[in-house]
Parts: C-alpha cells; sequence; structure tokens
C-alpha cells in the first residue's frame, strides 16, 4: 500500500491527536506508563538511514496541524538474502532481556555508565543518574529521554547497587568485574520477572491472565514447588524459566516488527505531571493532596532532568504512582508529541521538530507493518468487514469514513488497536494481546539466562535466591525508600494508581477459579 494513502498527517490529525485527555483510571498509573519506554529501550531501536524524508500536511488539515512539514531520516533497509522477505532492518539496541536501558548496548556505553569500584554504577548523591558536560543523563540509553524514565534508570542503578553491596558481603573474593557481571544478571532477571508477573498482569487484568503469566515463569505447580523441587517438570508444569535449553522453534530469536508496532504507547503520555506534596497528611486510601501540576514539555530532555532534580526521587516515584496514564484509545494522543525535539542515540537534540502521531502512522507503513484487516488475517483472527466490526461508537465510525472511506482495508493498524473495544480489564486490544503474548513466551524461552543457566552456579546461590524472592516492583521500590509504599500505597501492585483498591482476597486457588 502506498506509504502516503491516506496523508499519515492527516490520520494524526482527525484520529489520533487527543482532544480532552482521557485516563484510564486506576489500573495503570504512570509508574506503568514510564516502564513501557523503559522496556522498549532495553529492546530495540531501528537503524536509521542518512536519507531524509519530508512530511506536508495537506492543505485540507494544516491549519490545524503546529508543524505544517516536517523532516525525519528513513528507516535503514538490508538485504535479508531471504526469497520470501527481500528487505528487512537492523536493530540498533540488543534485544535479549539483559537490562541495557541502564547498562548500555555496546562496550562505549557500558564503560560510561560504571564506576570501575565494586562492582558498581554512577549515581548522584540525590540517588539520581549522574549527567555529562551537557546536561544528559549517564546511563545505557538515553535516547528520547524525559523524568520518569530516568527515574525508572535511577531505580534500577540503585537496584544494581545493592545487590552489588550483597554480593561483596558473601564473595568478598569478587573482584570488580566479577561483582559486576553478577550484579547485571540479576538485576537483568529482577526486570525481566518484574515485566513477566507484574506489569504485564496490571496490563492486562484478569485472573486467567495471571494463571498465564505465572505459569510462564512458575509453571503450573507454582512458586513453592518450583523454589523447592526446581524446574524438573517440563515448561508447562515448571514454567519456561530454567528449561534444560533453550527453545526458538527453528527461528532465531528477534524481536518483529510486529511487536515494536503494538508497543507504540504515547496515548499513555499525559499533559501534565501531577505533583503531590508529602509533607501533608495521607487521607484514608493514601492520598496525597496536589502541590503543583507541572507541563510534559518542562519535565522532557535536559530541562526535564533540572526539574527532576528540584523534585527528587521519592517524591517522583510517589507522584508518578498516584498518577493515572493516559488511555490507549482514539482521540488521546498528546499533542504536545506533535512539536517535539527528537534526541540522537547520544541524547543530543536534533535540529528538525518532528510530529510524532503521523511518524507513528508513517513508520509502520515504512516498515512493513499489514494495515489492521491484514495483521488480523496473519494472526488467523477475523477481520472486519465495516466500521460497525470495529467499534459501536458513531462518532468513530463517522470519523473513520471520513478519512478512510468505504475501504476497511486502508485502516492503518495503530488506528484499528485503538478503536477496538477493549475485553474488559484490557488496558490494551485483544489483536495487540495477541503479539503481547507470542513475545512474552519466546524472550524467555529462547535466552539461555532464563533456561540453561538459570541457576545458582550462573547467577550465585545469593544472587539467585534475590531473584527469586523479588517478585514484584514493590519490592524493588521497597530496598530503595524502606516504609514508602507502606505510607503512600494502598493498592496491591506498584502499577496500579497508589491510592485504588487492593485486589480482593480469594480463598478459591487461582487455577480453579472460573475463567475471567
Amino acid at each position: 500500500m502506498q506509504l502516503l494513502e491516506p496523508h499519515p498527517v492527516t490520520v494524526a490529525t482527525k484520529l489520533l491527536e487527543r482532544r480532552k485527555y482521557t485516563d484510564c483510571g486506576g489500573q495503570f498509573n504512570m509508574i506503568a506508563c514510564a516502564w513501557v519506554q523503559f522496556m522498549i529501550h532495553d529492546w530495540n531501536d531501528h537503524m536509521e538511514d542518512t536519507e531524509q524524508v519530508e512530511l506536508r500536511a495537506p492543505q485540507d488539515v494544516a491549519a490545524g496541524c503546529p508543524l505544517k512539514s516536517f523532516k525525519f531520516l528513513k528507516t535503514k533497509k538490508l538485504p535479508t538474502g531471504s526469497p520470501d522477505l527481500k528487505f528487512g532492518h537492523l536493530n540498533s539496541r540488543t534485544p535479549w532481556w539483559d537490562g541495557s536501558v541502564i547498562y548500555g548496548n555496546n562496550e562505549e556505553g557500558m564503560i560510561r555508565v560504571r564506576r570501575f569500584k565494586e562492582g558498581k554504577l554512577r549515581v548522584s548523591g540525590d540517588g539520581l543518574l549522574e549527567h555529562d558536560d551537557k546536561g544528559i543523563p549517564i546511563s545505557g540509553d538515553v535516547r528520547n529521554y524525559w523524568a520518569g524514565y530516568s527515574l525508572l534508570q535511577a531505580l534500577f542503578v540503585k537496584e544494581h547497587n545493592a545487590i552489588c553491596d550483597m554480593l561483596k558481603e558473601h564473595y568478598p573474593e569478587f573482584d570488580d568485574e566479577k561483582v559486576y557481571r553478577h550484579a547485571r544478571l540479576i538485576t537483568s532477571a529482577v526486570i525481566a520477572k518484574i515485566h513477566t508477573i507484574d506489569w504485564t498482569l496490571e496490563l492486562v487484568k484478569t485472573d486467567t491472565l495471571m494463571a498465564g503469566m505465572r505459569i510462564n515463569w512458575y509453571g503450573l505447580l507454582g512458586k513453592k514447588v518450583k523454589d523447592l523441587l526446581g524446574p524438573k517438570f517440563g515448561p508447562v508444569l515448571s514454567g519456561l524459566v530454567g528449561l534444560k535449553k533453550p527453545r526458538d522453534h527453528g527461528t532465531p530469536y528477534s524481536l518483529t516488527e510486529e511487536f515494536v508496532s503494538v508497543y507504540r504507547m504515547h496515548s499513555l503520555l499525559p499533559d501534565t505531571i501531577v505533583l503531590r506534596d508529602l509533607k501533608s497528611t495521607t487521607s484514608e486510601d493514601k492520598s496525597l493532596p496536589i502541590q503543583d501540576e507541572i507541563p510534559m514539555r518542562e519535565m522532557i530532555g535536559k530541562e526535564g532532568e533540572k526539574n527532576l532534580s528540584k523534585i527528587g526521587m521519592e517524591q517522583m516515584l510517589v507522584s508518578m504512582g498516584h498518577q493515572s496514564c493516559g488511555a490507549a484509545t482514539l482521540w488521546n494522543f498528546p499533542s504536545w508529541m506533535r512539536n517535539l525535539v527528537p534526541h540522537d542515540i547520544d541524547g543530543d537534540d536534533r535540529l528538525d521538530l518532528i510530529d510524532m502521531a503521523a511518524l507513528d502512522i508513517y513508520r509502520d507503513r515504512e516498515r512493513g507493518i499489514p494495515r489492521y484487516n491484514e495483521f488480523r488475517r496473519n494472526l488467523l483472527m477475523v477481520p472486519i468487514s465495516k466500521w460497525e466490526d470495529l467499534t459501536d461508537d458513531e462518532e468513530v465510525i463517522e470519523a473513520l469514513q471520513e478519512v478512510y472511506g468505504d475501504d476497511i482495508e486502508k485502516l492503518d493498524l495503530q488506528v484499528g488497536l485503538h478503536a477496538e473495544k477493549k475485553i474488559k480489564g484490557f488496558a490494551i486490544s485483544e489483536t495487540a494481546f495477541f503479539i503481547f503474548l507470542l513475545i512474552a513466551s519466546r524472550r524467555l524461552e529462547a535466552d539461555r539466562f532464563f533456561t540453561t543457566d538459570f541457576n545458582s552456579r550462573t547467577y550465585t546461590e545469593k544472587g539467585f535466591e534475590w531473584v527469586n524472592k523479588t517478585e514484584t516492583l514493590k519490592d524493588v521500590i521497597d530496598r530503595s525508600f524502606p516504609e514508602t509504599t507502606e505510607k503512600y500505597m494502598r493498592c496491591t501492585s506498584a502499577f496500579s494508581v497508589w491510592s485504588s483498591d487492593p485486589d480482593p482476597k480469594h480463598y478459591l486457588p487461582l487455577y480453579l477459579r472460573p475463567a475471567t
């Protein structure tokens, strides 16, 4: 299909741009929103070509666009050598779950973040990231950084350094390099585990998915049996983690273009960061009064780093915990991202501003992502035959008709994912969930550090114990900020809005409950 049909700027203006901010209620907070970028920057980024593309806003929507035109670099195309798919794209990040978001994707990046003393990483006196002479944070990946993303990087630098202290205490003979390598393995496994059995469960909050994701890690027999007997009973009973050898199902591990596409979640970003007053007394539901609201524009890039330093790590963390993020729905893409300063790989500002909403549409088309209906066919899902199959919202149907006419085959994947009716408990569409589900298993079972080498010999006995005892992000927060979650968090998961109700207690075992 043509790259400009319908024009990406038209799609962005008429179907994506935020009209009025819609949040997702108590299910997902701003920590969960920042976690999306924290993971993406661990996994993938496309290599760019040297040739620029310019998108000009069509005349009928130009008046409502912050940028009448914008330029960006093409995605670099390379021959695959395959007759089925002649061209593909290279990833400039390491696609494994290796914590490269804090450790770096290459030798230069890894050297930059290390102290070369006791295995530790660089961190400032206030617990946040250190900065270079330009004011850019010193961390593994600093492209398109903002305060919430930097906060998570700093939190896991603190986690890494705490693990280093534990290793030095129990293994005093370890030198700097050995402590660093083991601490990295342990921290990366903690991140992977939190994403699998904490973050994902808040994203798709049903008992069925809770069972499924915990089976991925622990198997049907559960954590107690696995901790006691080890992964002896195969992937179904003991989970994918700890398999005798990696499984790639005949295809070398990689993250697919479809995976990149379903992780486009910019509508989760709000217009402001709502700061909470930690000096005030909490109410019965542990909520806090609002101290200030800071526009998101002031929380990105170098200005965002300065504001984060003023706010402080704990106040920012608690404030993000109490703020709901945006909903993955149409007309909820942040307007401030349609006039955005992008970064180079080293965190420096680029000269050309971009319209991120239009660029998301263009990138999917450029990289060969099928349109919505074909995407569903490829997943063996039923395609839509009319707009009413997608949604019963008359306003949405009218807008889709205006942009795409009667040609449902032109419907862009991003628009379809955001227009699709959600399953109860799902913060994302069912179509996107299929990709989430496939990769959630694949990135564990294909990695030797979560299969063959997931043991006390590789991680050390105490390191393996650290991973096994860590279940949630709350555990990590509690290590860095003792009593903070007890004082300010009412809910069960640190990824839910902290003042929301905790998960109900069940007396019936998870696997015996009716499917939800």
